[in-house]
């Protein structure tokens, strides 16, 4: 059977308490596939992680967008995945390529990021993807199966993990991966989960796409035969998410 296909939308540092609130209205009031179908998890700023757990439907889980490396401490700035567990947030948003690039974030790094938060009961979208110069260069997969490598070293358990395949040429320019390089990729991942992690992960495991998805171009990725689901990130604030959530059905076809 295949996975339950997966749908996140990361809000990243966008929205104002009525803007937020415009969203969650809306995603309330969405006729969308049942929870059989899709998982559907939000992931808005942190300071509006009480406001939309307590406003969004309870078929719709939130997460947030990071969490520090270990316990609390003297660490300015940070939230630890204890505190997201302290306010019933089950997910989190692990590597993310703006974090990766911005502040330096090494694979190793986010591997202990993701081995921590899996250890304090946390579910994590683990985000890998390559630049346009090693996709030009053709090491994309060199570059994500070693992100990934660096992940599999730290974890035994892979139920709660989620692989967030997203292109760093492809986030937020507009620009976004074609079907077949998308179902690529993926197939290429699944191919290393197998021979590497082991056959059981590697078809359980949800491998999403995330560059650029909006309404347009969802139902096509979404038919990828690799393609588990989406991390969305701007359509994510807009109307069109509903369609991209909607988009969970061309797996039954």
């Amino acid at each position: 059977m295949a996975p339950k296909f997966f749908v996140g939308g990361n809000w990243k540092c966008n929205g104002t308490t009525e803007e937020v609130k415009k969203i969650v209205t809306t995603l309330n009031e969405a006729e969308v596939p049942s929870e059989d179908i899709v998982e559907v998890v939000v992931s808005p700023p942190f300071v509006f992680l009480p406001l939309v757990k307590g406003l969004l439907r309870s078929d719709f889980q939130v997460a947030a967008q990071n969490c520090w490396v270990r316990r609390g401490g003297a660490f300015t700035g940070e939230i630890s995945a204890e505190m997201l567990l302290n306010l019933s947030i089950p997910w989190v948003i692990l590597g993310h390529s703006e974090r990766r690039s911005l502040l330096a974030e090494s694979n190793d790094f986010v591997a202990d990021k993701v081995e921590h938060a899996l250890s304090q009961g946390l579910k994590v979208i683990a985000c890998i993807g390559e630049t346009l110069e090693q996709r030009e260069s053709g090491s994309t997969m060199s570059v994500v199966a070693c992100q990934t490598k660096a992940i599999a070293e730290k974890i035994e358990h892979w139920e709660n993990v989620v692989l967030a395949y997203e292109p760093v040429w492809a986030i937020g320019t507009g620009k976004v991966a074609t079907p077949a390089q998308a179902q690529e990729v993926h197939s290429e991942l699944r191919k290393w989960l197998r021979d590497n992690v082991g056959p059981e992960v590697a078809a359980t495991t949800r491998i999403i796409y995330g560059g650029s998805v909006n309404g347009a171009n969802c139902n096509e990725l979404a038919a990828q035969p690799d393609v588990d689901g989406f991390l969305v990130g701007g359509a994510s604030l807009k109307p069109e998410f509903v369609d991209i959530i909607k988009s969970a059905t061309e797996k039954q076809r």
